[in-house]
C-alpha cells in the first residue's frame, strides 16, 4: 500500500503542476496540451494509473454500504486498513471526490469504476453477492496467508484472479485479500491489468483560415455540418458508437447555427447509437429556452415530443431522488421494531426482515417490545469482535489439508474434554471437527451435518457434580461423540441442531442458500447469548432456531418426481430486504470471442425483477455475474437475445432497452411505441437474425431492422390488449385477450381470427404456444381463471379443441415448448397459501407426464436452456429460480 500511496501522491503532484487532469465519473481523463514535449503515450498511461489507484483504494468500500438506507459504515471500513494507513484513508474519505464516488455506488451507477469492477470480479466475489453471510477466512486463504508470510521481501502487487470454474461457497475476503504479492526480479513492478485497447478513429475538421466575420463563421459551420453529414452517411451500421459521436458533434454545430430542431433531432439519434453520451442537461436547457414557435414545431414531431417529455420528466425525477449519504452511528434512543429493523440493516449485520424480526424477539425476551441503546451496542460490539477474532483464526497446515478450500471456521468452542480427546470444537459450513490440543494440534472429524442422526444434551456425573454433555450420533460411526461443554452446552446444542436442519433443507430443496441462512442464524444466536449474559439468554437464542423449528413443526417431504427432476435453486433477491417477484427469464448461450475475458464466453441467465431491475447469472456456475442494474423504473415484460452482442428488454414504460452483452450496459433504446411493450420476437433467415418484431398493449406491432435499429414496417391491430406474439412461417400470431389474430409479416394483412367460445366462458386468452408437429401445426392456449389447456389443429378451427385438465391448478400462467414436451407454469393453493406447480405434458400423447412442486408462489416465468434444462421463476412470496433437468 505504501507503493500505491507514493504513486498516488506523485501523480497528484504531477497533475497539479502540469494542470493536465480533471476527474469525471470517477475516472481520470487526460487533457494533453498542444506542443507538449512529453510523449503522448506517457500522457495516456498516467490517467490509467490514476484510475487504477482510485479503484484499488476504493474497491472494498462496497462491503460497508447499505443500499436501502444509503449508509456507509466508515469506521468499520477504516478498521480493515492497517493502523499506519488509516490517516491516509481518513483524508480520502473526507474528499468531495470520494463522496461523489459513494453516491454513484449507492445509485448503482454503471460507470467506468463499475465496469472495471465487473471485469476483474472473481467467482468468489460473485458468490459473495449471492450469499451475504458474515465474513470469515477460507482455508484456502489461510494457506495462502501462511505461504505469503514466509516471503515478504522483493515483491509487488498484482490482481488475484481465482479459478472461475470452481463453484465455491463464499466468504468475504479479509483486508487486502484482493491483492497477491509475487516475486519479481524487475525493480518496482507496474500494475498488471489487461485493459482492451480502444480503437481510434480520426475525423478531420475543416481548417480555419479566414477572418472571424459573421459570414465566414457561418460558412465554416455549414462546411463543418456537411463534413459530418457525409461521414454519417458513409458509416456502416455496426459503427454505432462512432456514429453517435458524429451525431453529437453535428448537434452541437446545429446549436451554434441556431437550428434548435436539427440539434434536438441529432441528439435524439443518440438513443439508437450510444445513449451514454446523451447530453441531458444541454437538451433540457435547449427546451427551456426554445422560442414558442419552435417549441410548437417540435411538439408536432412525435419523436421530438417524446424526447422533450422524457428529458423534462427525468429532471422532475432527479429533484425527487434522495441523494444523501449517511455515516453509520449507533442508536442513542430506544427502538421499536421498525426502527430496529432499519438500524440492523444499516449496520450490515443482516438485511432480511424476517430474520431481523426474530432477532428482535430474541433481544426483547422478558422485556417490553423495545430495545434500549445499551443492548443494541452490546450486541453490535459482540458481533464485530467475534468477526474480528474469526479473522485471526490460523489453522495448522495439517488441519487445513482435511478441509475443502472454500470452508471457513465460523465458531470455536473453549477447550473441552471429549471422548475423542481434549481440544476445541470447530464449526464450518459443512462439518464439525475437533481441533486437538497438545504438542502438535491435529484434526479429528466429528460429523458432517448431512450425516447427523441425533443431537441431544445429557449429563455426566463427576464426583458430586453433573456436567452437561453434548451427544452427537451419526450414520457413518457407531461411536457417539460426547463433549463436556459445561456452560456452552445448551448453546452448542441449539447451533448443531440448526445447522443440521438447515443442511437437510438445503439438500432436499437443492438450495444452498438454506445452509447460509442457517449459518447466519447460529452466529446471531451466539451474539445474542454473548450480549445478554443472563439466565434467559439460551431461551432468547432459541427464537432464532428457524430451520429446527420448521423441521419439527412442519415436516416437508419433497415429492420423489420433483426431487429427481430439480437440480438446483438460486435466489436473485439475495442481499435484498425481502424476496422480489421474477417477471422474465432469458437464457443466452455462451460464445467464444478472443477480445473478451474468458468468462464472457460463459452462458448467462438474465432475470428481470420488479421496478426495472435485472440480475445476470453465470449459467456455468450459477453465480451472480452482475447484481441488479436498472432499466427504467417500471416492470419489465419481455427479454430476447437479438444477436450475440444485443439483448432487447421490453418495459411497461413503452421503451425497448438494448443491452450490450460485452459491456453489460444499456447504451441504446427504442422509443417508437406509445404503450407497454408486451413481447419481442426475432425472425431468422438461414440461421441469421434478420428482423425483430415488437408489440405493445395498444395493439401496435413494429418490425425493426436489427442492424440500423430503424423501423421497417409498423401496423396497428384492430383491437387493444395485445399481450403476446409468436412467429411461424412468415405469419405473426397475435394474442389480444379477446382473440388470436394471424397476420402476414410482409403486409401485416389479417389472415385468420380465433375467438373460440370466449363469450360463453366469460374469460380471455391468457397465454398460448405454437407447437409444430410432423404434418400440422397445433395451437395450445389457456384462458383466464381456468385450469384447462385447449389444443387446436390450425388447419381446422371449426372442430372442437382437445382439452387437458390440470389438477390442483387455479390458473395457467406461462408455457414453453421444450423438445416434444410442453412445460406449463401455474398458480394454485394449498392449505390456504399460494403455490406454484409445473406440469410437463407430452405433445404426442396429450397427457401430463410430470407434476413438479418446486415453488411456494405462482410460477411467473419459464425459459429453456438449450433444451437441456428448464428454468422457472416464482412470485414475490418466494422469489427464487428453480433449475429442472429435461429428459
Amino acid at each position: 500500500l505504501a507503493d500505491w500511496k507514493w504513486q498516488w501522491q506523485q501523480v497528484a503532484c504531477f497533475a497539479s503542476y502540469k494542470n493536465l487532469y480533471f476527474f469525471c465519473d470517477s475516472v481520470a481523463q487526460a487533457l494533453v496540451p498542444v506542443g507538449c514535449c512529453c510523449k503522448r503515450a506517457t500522457y495516456l498511461q498516467i490517467p490509467k494509473h490514476i484510475y487504477l489507484s482510485i479503484y484499488f483504494i476504493s474497491r472494498e468500500v462496497k462491503d460497508h454500504l447499505n443500499y436501502e438506507h444509503r449508509v456507509f459504515n466508515s469506521e468499520e471500513f477504516l478498521k480493515t486498513r492497517a493502523v499506519g494507513d488509516q490517516p491516509f484513508y481518513r483524508k480520502v474519505l473526507e474528499t468531495y471526490m470520494f463522496h461523489s464516488f459513494l453516491k454513484a455506488r449507492l445509485n448503482r451507477k454503471m460507470d467506468a469504476f463499475a465496469r472495471l469492477e465487473l471485469s476483474t470480479q472473481s467467482e468468489e466475489d460473485r458468490l459473495n453477492l449471492m450469499f451475504r453471510i458474515p465474513r470469515r477466512m477460507t482455508t484456502e486463504k489461510m494457506a495462502s496467508k501462511q505461504m505469503n508470510s514466509q516471503s515478504v521481501m522483493n515483491r509487488r502487487m498484482v490482481i488475484s484472479m481465482p479459478d472461475l470454474q470452481d463453484i465455491k461457497l463464499p466468504e468475504i475476503p479479509p483486508r487486502n485479500s484482493s491483492f497477491r504479492r509475487v516475486e519479481t526480479g524487475i525493480g518496482k513492478g507496474r500494475m498488471s491489468l489487461k485493459m482492451p485497447p480502444k480503437s481510434v478513429s480520426t475525423f478531420k475538421i475543416p481548417e480555419i483560415h479566414f477572418p472571424l466575420m459573421y459570414q465566414c463563421v457561418h460558412s465554416y459551420y455549414t462546411e463543418f455540418f456537411n463534413h459530418l453529414s457525409k461521414a454519417i452517411n458513409t458509416l456502416p451500421p455496426d459503427k454505432s458508437a462512432l456514429l453517435a459521436r458524429y451525431f453529437y458533434l453535428r448537434g452541437l454545430i446545429s446549436l451554434m447555427q441556431g437550428k434548435l430542431l436539427n440539434a434536438l433531432s441529432d441528439f435524439q439519434n443518440l438513443d439508437k447509437t450510444d445513449l451514454r453520451i446523451f447530453p441531458t442537461d444541454l437538451v433540457r436547457k435547449i427546451v427551456e429556452t426554445m422560442p414558442p414557435s419552435e417549441r410548437f414545431q417540435a411538439d408536432r414531431k412525435p419523436e421530438l415530443k417524446r424526447l422533450i417529455s422524457r428529458v423534462m420528466e427525468k429532471q422532475r425525477e432527479v429533484t425527487k431522488i434522495d441523494d444523501h449519504v449517511k455515516n453509520f452511528a449507533l442508536p442513542k434512543t430506544h427502538m421499536q421494531l421498525d426502527d430496529f429493523v432499519k438500524r440492523i440493516q444499516e449496520s450490515g449485520i443482516v438485511r432480511d426482515k424476517d430474520t431481523i424480526h426474530r432477532l428482535f424477539d430474541a433481544l426483547t425476551v422478558g422485556h417490553q417490545k423495545q430495545i434500549d441503546p445499551e443492548t443494541f451496542r452490546d450486541f453490535y460490539n459482540y458481533w464485530k469482535e467475534t468477526e474480528a477474532e474469526a479473522q485471526e483464526v490460523n489453522l495448522p497446515p495439517a488441519v487445513i489439508e482435511h478441509l475443502d478450500k472454500n470452508e471457513c471456521v465460523y465458531k470455536l468452542s473453549c477447550s473441552v474434554k471429549t471422548n475423542y480427546g481434549v481440544g476445541k470444537i470447530a464449526l464450518t459450513q459443512k462439518r464439525l471437527f475437533l481441533l486437538t490440543e497438545g504438542g502438535r494440534p491435529g484434526y479429528v472429524h466429528i460429523a458432517a451435518f448431512r450425516d447427523i442422526e441425533d443431537v441431544k444434551v445429557t449429563t455426566v456425573a463427576f464426583l458430586l457434580l453433573k456436567i452437561p454433555t453434548l451427544r452427537i450420533a451419526t450414520r457413518s460411526k457407531k461411536e457417539v461423540f460426547e463433549a463436556n461443554l459445561k456452560t456452552e452446552c445448551d448453546l452448542w446444542h441449539l447451533i448443531v441442531k440448526e445447522m443440521w436442519a438447515g443442511k437437510k433443507m438445503a439438500d432436499d430443496h437443492k438450495d444452498p442458500q438454506y445452509i447460509q441462512q442457517a449459518l447466519t442464524n447460529v452466529l446471531l444466536m451466539d451474539a445474542v447469548v454473548g450480549a445478554l449474559q443472563s439466565s434467559k439468554s439460551i431461551y432468547a437464542a432459541s427464537k432464532l432456531s428457524y430451520f429446527d423449528r420448521m423441521k419439527n413443526e412442519v415436516p416437508m417431504m419433497v415429492p420423489k418426481t420433483t426431487s429427481e427432476t430439480l437440480k438446483h435453486k438460486i435466489n436473485p433477491s439475495a442481499g435484498e430486504t425481502f424476496p422480489q417477484a421474477i417477471d422474465v427469464l432469458l437464457y443466452t448461450p455462451g460464445h467464444l470471442d478472443s477480445t473478451e475475458r474468458p468468462d464472457s464466453a460463459h452462458p448467462k441467465l438474465w432475470c428481470a425483477l420488479n421496478e426495472g431491475k435485472v440480475v445476470v447469472f453465470d449459467a456455468s456456475t450459477w453465480s451472480i455475474q452482475q447484481h441488479c442494474f436498472r432499466m427504467g423504473r417500471c416492470r419489465l415484460t419481455c427479454m430476447v437475445m437479438v444477436e450475440q452482442s444485443q439483448v432487447w428488454i421490453g418495459s411497461q414504460d413503452s421503451i425497448i432497452y438494448i443491452i450490450n452483452t460485452h459491456s453489460m450496459s444499456c447504451n441504446k433504446q427504442l422509443n417508437d411505441h406509445r404503450s407497454d411493450i408486451t413481447d419481442i420476437v426475432v425472425e431468422k433467415k438461414n440461421g441469421i437474425p434478420s428482423e425483430a418484431y415488437s408489440s405493445s398493449l395498444d395493439g401496435t406491432v413494429i418490425a425493426w431492422n436489427i442492424s440500423t435499429l430503424k423501423v421497417n414496417r409498423a401496423f396497428q391491430l384492430p383491437c387493444q390488449n395485445l399481450t403476446s406474439i409468436k412467429l411461424h412461417n412468415d405469419q405473426l400470431w397475435c394474442c389480444t385477450g379477446s382473440c388470436i389474430l394471424v397476420m402476414s409479416t410482409y403486409e401485416f394483412r389479417l389472415q385468420m381470427k380465433i375467438d373460440y367460445h370466449l363469450k360463453d366462458l366469460r374469460s380471455y386468452f391468457l397465454c398460448f404456444q405454437l407447437f409444430p408437429e410432423v404434418l400440422n401445426l397445433n395451437l395450445w392456449a389457456s384462458y383466464s381463471g381456468s385450469s384447462d389447456l385447449y389444443i387446436w389443429n390450425t388447419k381446422d378451427f371449426t372442430s372442437m379443441p382437445q382439452k387437458i385438465h390440470l389438477q390442483d391448478c387455479s390458473e395457467i400462467t406461462c408455457m414453453i415448448q421444450v423438445k416434444n414436451q410442453l412445460w406449463v407454469g401455474s398458480s394454485g393453493t394449498s392449505q390456504g397459501k399460494t403455490k406454484g406447480k409445473i406440469y410437463v405434458i407430452s405433445a404426442e400423447k396429450k397427457t401430463v407426464e410430470k407434476e413438479l412442486v418446486g415453488h411456494a408462489d405462482t410460477v411467473r416465468a419459464l425459459c429453456s436452456a438449450e433444451d437441456r434444462y428448464v428454468l422457472s421463476g416464482a412470485g414475490k412470496e418466494e422469489g427464487k429460480i428453480a433449475i429442472w433437468k429435461v429428459e
